[in-house]
């Protein structure tokens, strides 16, 4: 048997568009852009009103975007939200993302887009501790009006900080938006109880909702947290052999052909605990892992 080993970039992006097309993690997002979003804008754009004539006309940047979303999806509807909201505002939006991929795939997305005539693109392929790094070695500290940071936090390796740096990046009135899995998920449930049965090779933070905001609570910034479920149909995972169900293991526990490489215990201790109510529930035969998502409001 071949040896575990953690997914490459392209094995990851593959095992997460698995995951997209079986789970409502982006109709969750959606739904939460329709309720909160236009309030959240409008918040971010009150600082229009005390602007000069002139201002606003001329050099008004609004709705500075840093990205950690998945091919810029979620963050163009984020523009046409803010652009609904203000409308012929500019918007200067900057993209940090370390995955080439992505990067490629958001690019294709703004081409095929022929709304975005007030909206600027600038693509930074880095991850966020390079992103700071070149920020403060060139000591060009720009500010942003909104920040968001889209199921991200995982692979940052000093989150306190990482949340410290870009709050400090938000300019007067600018509102930072973490979007970070729910406590009442079952990827926490998972995590606190079988860690010691995932693979190391998974680099990732175990990380939900309560990590983030006991990081603000220390930062002394204020927030709200808006709850938003959502489900993942994870019942290929039970069925021996199918491809779509290995992919979602890979997606799982961050490894390559994990049913393939990991030790017969183990496969079967994770498929049990996947089972679980804490986990998972059934309906209609079909086992949905809750993938319920937090979204986390901070402001300047």
């Amino acid at each position: 048997i071949p040896s575990m080993r953690s997914l490459t970039a392209e094995e990851y992006v593959e095992a997460f568009k698995s995951f997209l097309d079986h789970s409502t993690e982006h109709q969750c997002m959606d739904e939460f852009n329709k309720e909160q979003m236009p309030n959240i804008m409008a918040g971010i754009t009150r600082l229009c009103h005390c602007m000069s004539h002139k201002a606003q006309h001329a050099s008004l940047l609004l709705g500075d975007f840093l990205a950690g979303g998945v091919a810029g999806e979620q963050d163009l509807k984020m523009i046409r939200i803010l652009q609904a909201v203000h409308p012929g505002v500019f918007i200067d939006n900057e993209i940090v993302e370390p995955n080439p991929q992505h990067v490629a795939a958001y690019k294709e997305l703004v081409n095929q887009a022929p709304d975005l005539q007030n909206v600027s693109f600038i693509w930074h392929q880095l991850t966020s501790l390079e992103y700071e790094q070149q920020v403060k070695e060139k000591g060009t500290h720009k500010k942003f009006d909104f920040i968001h940071m889209i199921q991200m936090l995982y692979r940052v390796e000093d989150i306190p900080n990482t949340i410290k740096f870009f709050h400090s990046c938000l300019d007067h009135h600018g509102k930072l938006l973490i979007i970070i899995l729910s406590d009442s998920s079952g990827w926490a449930s998972l995590w606190k109880k079988h860690r010691d049965c995932l693979p190391a090779t998974d680099s990732g933070h175990y990380i939900t909702s309560s990590g983030i905001t006991e990081v603000l609570q220390r930062l002394g910034v204020e927030h709200r947290v808006y709850e938003f479920p959502s489900g993942w149909d994870i019942t290929e995972c039970f069925i021996e052999g199918d491809a779509v169900g290995g992919r979602m293991m890979d997606f799982l526990t961050g490894t390559k052909n994990f049913l393939g490489t990991a030790p017969p215990a183990l496969r079967r201790r994770l498929q049990e605990a996947l089972c679980q109510p804490e986990c998972s529930s059934t309906r209609d035969g079909r086992v949905i892992f809750s993938n319920n998502l937090s979204m986390i409001v901070v402001e300047s």
